[in-house]
């Protein structure tokens, strides 16, 4: 048997269709805003784990002059250089 649908049951059905297709529609918004976040996140963490590589080589480096400049023969041949200093008899040959 065949029953014909009323025009309230086709309204109703229409809207709900509009309905469905409207709160997808805001799920995907959603869902792809959020991977975008994802994607952003993700690309940031690489650039600032490759900043705090830097930072740590940055770091080991500096300490490593810490100890070099706590011996006076060293500092004394690094005032030296930087500064163009000599002691009598020294001769300054400049390397340019």
């Amino acid at each position: 048997m065949h029953t014909k649908k009323s025009k309230k049951e086709k309204k109703r059905l229409f809207l709900i269709t509009i309905m469905g297709i409207t709160l997808l529609s805001l799920l995907i918004g959603s869902v792809y805003k959020d991977w975008q976040q994802i994607l952003e996140n993700r690309r940031l963490e690489v650039e600032l784990t490759k900043k705090y590589d830097e930072l740590l080589d940055d770091e080991e480096r500096l300490n490593a002059e810490i100890v070099k400049l706590g011996d006076d023969e060293y500092l004394a041949r690094w005032a030296k250089e930087k500064y163009m200093l000599s002691s009598d008899g020294d001769i300054i040959i400049k390397w340019d």
